[in-house]
């Protein structure tokens, strides 16, 4: 059984380059805050100090930074990387849609029709146009997206070419072409990187990261009393489930409890499949998944969700003795 001070481990999403010290107190703000929703006032000192468990944030950003930092138009896709873009576009957009039918919605639907027009013209074209002019194609598409209400003027992702930059992160963690599938193993150990198997840890995964922290799990050989999940796009179709390691997909074994949390205008996650299409653990551990709703243009950040009291709460819970 483990046992001394928790460790409480942030995962990062997509984005671009990050400072460690930064994150780390946001992170903690946000968490505080949540604390403060949850009415556990009482334990913000000990998280922001440090008392109730030692914090690390697992800072990947510069292993996709050529490639994948905000605003970066010099690279190129390859054909993997349209497919699986395409195949993630397409799952989000059926997500969408769900969310924005067209009898109570009929502008956003518009929206996203015309965001499908795009896409299907240039799947059924990919052949004959070439693999640059598809992904100058997909970049029609997440622009029309930024149209949507929530995702507009959001400073996070200031053009169309910033959300595909960022969404292409996801498939290049997946990609297990040879050399490519270093990077996912560069990562998952930057992730694991100073961990005390001896100890009990606490796991907040956000976006990215909670692929990379589901893998990552499944290779830690400590226990994990909970394990937190933010704007996860773990259940957003078979173009992520079916690349996931191990197969068939399920709940890490050392995991004791497994908490996600979705939000219904963050357009990076799916709806709440993730607790059907991901497996228990041996033990019976599954995903247990719970809504919430965020203020403001822009959901899918780690501190918009951690800032709700239902996701501070059984991190504290864990973390207090």
């Amino acid at each position: 059984m483990a046992t001394g001070k928790p460790q409480l481990l942030f995962v990062h999403g997509i984005g671009g380059l990050r400072d460690t010290a930064t994150d780390r107190r946001r992170w903690l703000e946000g968490l505080a805050a949540g604390a403060r929703d949850a009415g556990m006032a009482d334990a913000i000192s000990g998280l922001t100090q440090g008392w109730l468990a030692d914090v690390t944030f697992a800072n990947y950003s510069d292993l996709f930074n050529r490639r994948g930092a905000q605003g970066d138009t010099t690279w190129e896709l390859d054909e993997d990387e349209v497919v699986f873009l395409a195949g993630l576009l397409d799952a989000m957009l059926e997500e969408l849609a769900e969310q924005f039918p067209a009898a109570s919605s009929p502008q956003d639907a518009w929206v996203i029709a015309d965001a499908r027009f795009q896409l299907d013209a240039a799947v059924q074209g990919r052949q004959a146009q070439g693999v640059g002019d598809v992904g100058r194609r997909l970049v029609g598409v997440t622009t029309t997206i930024l149209r949507l209400p929530g995702v507009r003027q959001a400073a996070q992702w200031m053009n169309g070419w910033a959300v595909l930059a960022q969404l292409a992160q996801v498939g290049r963690y997946l990609d297990r072409r040879a050399k490519k599938a270093e990077l996912g193993a560069a990562v998952r150990a930057r992730v694991l990187e100073g961990l005390d198997l001896a100890r009990p840890l606490v796991v907040v995964s956000h976006s990215l990261g909670t692929v990379v922290a589901y893998e990552a799990l499944h290779e830690y050989g400590g226990a994990v009393p909970v394990w937190i999940t933010l704007g996860s796009p773990l259940a957003l179709g078979a173009v992520v489930l079916d690349r996931l390691v191990p197969r068939p997909a399920s709940c890490p074994a050392n995991v004791a409890s497994w908490l996600n949390f979705w939000d219904r205008d963050d357009v990076v996650v799916g709806q709440p499949h993730l607790a059907n299409w991901i497996g228990p653990s041996k033990s019976g551990v599954k995903a247990v998944t719970e809504r919430v709703d965020s203020r403001g243009l822009w959901t899918h950040t780690a501190t918009k969700y951690l800032e709700h009291g239902d996701v501070a709460r059984p991190v504290i819970e864990t973390l207090r003795p």
